[in-house]
């Protein structure tokens, strides 16, 4: 089965649902659409038919839970997470998917175990790039951009961290089909996050043939990133 970072494209078959509710959608599509994964943008519980994982992305977390929770996508998220199907959540996205917000804000899809601070850098003046050994992608370190990103402050026992900034603070995390960034890889033109979800859900849909109901996606001579 080919790594998430060696260049290859998935088939269109393959379908990823981005929350469209608000924040930075259209360059979590314009990823997807790059490695050759069909995207969805979710808006209501039907648009969850038929998605092989979903992306939550960053934005602004008190608005995302408002309209999570009047458009009814709340319960649905969590079964599809309940599923096997990845999630993947990137800075505000983090927050959402976080059990514990510093401050007792109640959690919105508490489906990581992880307590995490909000805007824990400062405002969007104080927004930063960074690259960061991310060992399950490669060698290759991830350019990161925060944007008024959180930290995670606990880690819980069944949580595998993915990424820390020189300082030891954690920044990337994975529980089981659960991942989340405390950064914006889509804005640095990183897809190797991308790739991971989508080898992720493509193992999720048939495990003992790793590709699931899609051929073995076709191979590129140029590394991805």
């Amino acid at each position: 089965m080919p790594s998430h970072g060696d260049g290859c494209r998935f088939m269109d078959s393959m379908k990823i649902g981005v929350l469209a509710l608000q924040g930075a959608v259209a360059e979590h599509v314009a990823v997807l659409r790059a490695i050759g994964v069909e995207p969805v943008e979710v808006r209501l519980p039907a648009h969850l038919d038929g998605v092989d994982g979903l992306i939550i992305p960053g934005g602004e977390s008190t608005t995302m839970r408002r309209l999570i929770e009047r458009w009814g996508l709340r319960q649905p998220i969590i079964d599809l997470a309940a599923r096997g199907a990845p999630l993947f959540g990137t800075c505000a996205g983090m927050i959402v998917l976080a059990r514990e917000i510093v401050g007792d804000e109640a959690p919105i899809l508490p489906l990581l175990d992880i307590t995490v601070e909000r805007n824990a850098f400062g405002r969007q003046l104080d927004s930063f790039e960074a690259e960061l050994a991310v060992p399950v992608l490669g060698g290759t370190p991830v350019h990161a951009v925060f944007i008024r990103a959180p930290i995670v402050d606990r880690v819980g026992p069944d949580v595998d961290v993915m990424a820390r900034l020189e300082d030891g603070r954690v920044v990337a995390v994975r529980q089981r089909n659960v991942i989340a960034t405390a950064f914006h890889p889509e804005l640095a033109g990183e897809t190797r996050f991308h790739r991971l979800v989508a080898t992720m859900a493509a193992e999720h849909a048939d495990p003992g043939e790793g590709v699931g109901r899609r051929p073995h996606p076709t191979r590129r001579g140029q590394q991805g990133r």
